[in-house]
């Protein structure tokens, strides 16, 4: 491994430049990844070894902290919330990860006037949080970690979420030296979705074009893709993400947050005593001759359909199967139509929704059926909801953006980052 022990920014920018272009040739290094685009404040430490997509990775260090307890009373996530919680925890999620990469080692060092100035002028919005002089006590504290790269999650997501890792990427990309790459959140969970944890810790090697389905609270999109790094979105909701429609039709039927997990337990135990359907519910966008999905009319469909009404046990399990059979209908049918247009012989499915172990079901059931040779991934369990090693993963993809410390401060958050625009 390429190892640069600098921890003063003194150097060139054309010597340090030099030494980060053989750390990339070589493809042997530590990504050091940050992810604060919603509810989950998560840094990781992953070896990269070899060239992006035939590399293996091991995940060193991982320190995720969700969020979830604090929005539960707002049914949802609410965004000023989130920035503040980022905040407060991303040097005890930094701390963590570099402990167990066994990366944190103790050295008394002095930041110049210079540098606590610049992690003022970065870390302003932060101030209240406390998170400036905590992070001057831990550069004071520790050396500078054996990593080769930053990567952080600019986009997309909740921008004032977004800023805080971005800012925090930055201020250790100034004081370290190291450079930086901005990362589509949505490119971390196609790559998380084909990473095998389990045999050889290497990205599976898929066959194009292939179709992903990503899915989660806030986005539902169907892409095309023709080889590695290159997205086409060719199908997307036109109003709610399909989590989204999940939480909403939770809170209406008084369930707590995260509504998804509620909705999928009452809708197994429907299914188990083959209730009789509580409502017949639309299947929005079904039979449109494009790929995008509708979520909304179905979410207004279920509040018509209790209205008035007070639902007992086996109407709240009922109406929790019905909901989510028409939910996963609308997912597939969209789904088969990209693969018949595209002619993809891989599906790649993401997202935190697709842990939903129905809609998992449904998809190897009907595929099976109706296109054999189709080859789906889903995600092991820990990497479909949002988490810091996809984002060192496409951290690895992308290290010919990357950017020295002096162009990293241009880096900008953008909560309504393409992933088409790479």
């Amino acid at each position: 491994m390429v190892q640069i022990h600098t921890f003063s920014s003194k150097k060139s920018d054309q010597t340090w430049s030099l030494f980060f272009f053989f750390a990339v040739i070589l493809r042997d290094m530590n990504i050091l990844s940050i992810e604060t685009s919603c509810d989950e404040t998560a840094v990781s430490i992953v070896k990269a070894d070899g060239q992006f997509p035939d590399a293996s990775y091991e995940v060193l260090g991982d320190a995720l902290h969700s969020q979830v307890d604090l929005h539960a009373e707002y049914g949802g996530v609410f965004p000023m919330l989130a920035k503040r919680e980022h905040a407060k925890k991303l040097i005890p999620m930094l701390t963590k990860a570099l402990t167990e990469a066994d990366l944190l080692h103790e050295e008394e060092s002095v930041l110049t006037q210079a540098q606590v100035e610049m992690l003022h002028e970065l870390l302003i919005h932060e101030s209240e949080s406390g998170m400036i002089e905590e992070l001057i006590t831990f550069f004071q504290t520790y050396e500078k970690p054996d990593v080769e790269l930053i990567a952080v999650t600019s986009g997309p997501g909740l921008e004032p979420a977004l800023w805080v890792g971005v800012n925090f990427a930055k201020a250790l990309s100034e004081v370290w030296n190291i450079h930086v790459v901005p990362v589509n959140h949505m490119e971390g969970h196609v790559l998380a979705t084909i990473f095998d944890v389990e045999e050889d810790n290497k990205l599976a090697q898929v066959s194009f074009p292939a179709v992903s389905l990503l899915i989660s609270g806030g986005h539902t999109e169907l892409l095309r893709m023709d080889d590695w790094k290159t997205y086409d979105k060719i199908g997307q909701t036109k109003d709610d993400a399909i989590g989204e429609a999940f939480d909403k039709v939770a809170r209406m039927m008084g369930l707590p947050y995260p509504g998804g997990p509620e909705i999928s337990r009452l809708a197994k135990l429907a299914r188990a005593a083959n209730l009789p359907p509580f409502a017949e519910l639309p299947r929005p966008m079904l039979h449109s001759k494009d790929l995008d999905f509708s979520f909304s009319g179905l979410k207004t469909a279920v509040r018509y359909a209790i209205d008035g009404k007070e639902l007992g046990e086996t109407d709240m399990e009922a109406l929790a199967r019905d909901f989510e059979d028409a939910a996963t209908e609308v997912l597939i049918k969209k789904t088969k139509d990209a693969l018949d247009e595209s002619g993809a012989q891989t599906l790649i499915i993401g997202g935190g929704v697709s842990a939903n172990q129905h809609i998992r079901n449904c998809f190897h059931s009907e595929l099976l059926e109706s296109h054999p040779d189709v080859e789906i991934y889903f995600p092991n369990p820990g990497l479909s909801t949002d988490n810091s090693v996809m984002i060192a993963l496409s951290g690895h993809a992308r290290t010919d953006r990357a950017a020295n410390p002096a162009a990293a401060k241009l880096i900008k958050a953008d909560g309504n980052r393409n992933i088409a625009d790479q």
